[in-house]
């Protein structure tokens, strides 16, 4: 489970997903106890489209928590009727130097019939220009997202509800990728699922502290010129030179 603070995620807690059930059954349980220790520590609950039902939308909505997930199933009636309801609309285009969004934006939908509430849908076809590592040619990527939440408009805008639904690859690469390529979180010390859990909170709580540092104590201007590997190393050979110090000069 994670907050995103001031632009970079902070890591809030862990549950094991038991044998016989899927993600989101553990994942309800660790939003349960995370609403209970932290009811502030965020405002929007955001997943993929494994996410997108309407226990775990109505369990965010019954603790003042907005949700959005993302719609891709074809035999939704949702998804089929936000298809049909578009057909005819222009979209809102934005353009960047390498990237063009065409947006859509409705709600009041209530094709979601097993949730008694109206939601709102945004689609997106994103086509962004890239240049082939390998080649060298430009070549044109269309993608095309879709997301169902709670959010109203008077909330959060179209371009917000795009951001928010881009966020969690952010949230994933950021957190996720990073304890496993370089705090080595892949690998298992103890098989024991208690010396398993222990760790990832151990190394949770050690990252939430290291980013903490980084982003809050050292200035923007000099963090810009660094990647966040260069600090850590800055920190372990002050940490090699204390402890070698220690051994040659005892107090």
């Amino acid at each position: 489970m994670l907050s995103l603070d001031g632009g970079f995620p902070v890591l809030l807690d862990i549950e094991e997903q038991l044998k016989g059930e899927d993600e989101v059954a553990a994942a309800e349980r660790l939003v349960k106890r995370i609403l209970k220790n932290y009811p502030r520590a965020f405002r929007i609950v955001a997943g993929d489209g494994l996410y997108l039902r309407s226990n775990f939308f109505n369990l965010a909505l019954s603790h003042g928590k907005e949700a959005i997930a993302v719609l891709k199933d074809e035999k939704r009636d949702l998804l089929k009727d936000a298809r049909k309801m578009f057909e005819n609309r222009e979209p809102e285009i934005i353009k960047t130097k390498n990237k063009e969004i065409q947006m859509w934006d409705l709600e009041g939908f209530r094709s979601w019939w097993t949730f008694d509430k109206e939601v709102r849908v945004v689609r997106t076809i994103e086509t962004q220009t890239v240049r082939r590592q390998k080649t060298g040619r430009k070549e044109k990527i269309m993608k095309e997202w879709m997301w169902a939440t709670t959010l109203k408009t008077n909330i959060a805008s179209t371009e917000a509800i795009v951001k928010l639904g881009h966020e969690r690859w952010d949230i994933e690469n950021k957190a996720f990728n990073e304890m496993v390529n370089t705090w080595h979180a892949d690998h298992v010390y103890r098989h024991s699922s208690n010396a398993i859990t222990a760790f990832w909170l151990t190394l949770m709580l050690a990252l939430n502290l290291y980013r903490t540092f980084v982003n809050r104590n050292i200035k923007p201007e000099f963090r810009e010129k660094h990647t966040v590997k260069y600090f850590s190393e800055l920190i372990r050979g002050e940490l090699d030179c204390y402890g070698n110090c220690r051994q040659r000069y005892p107090p």
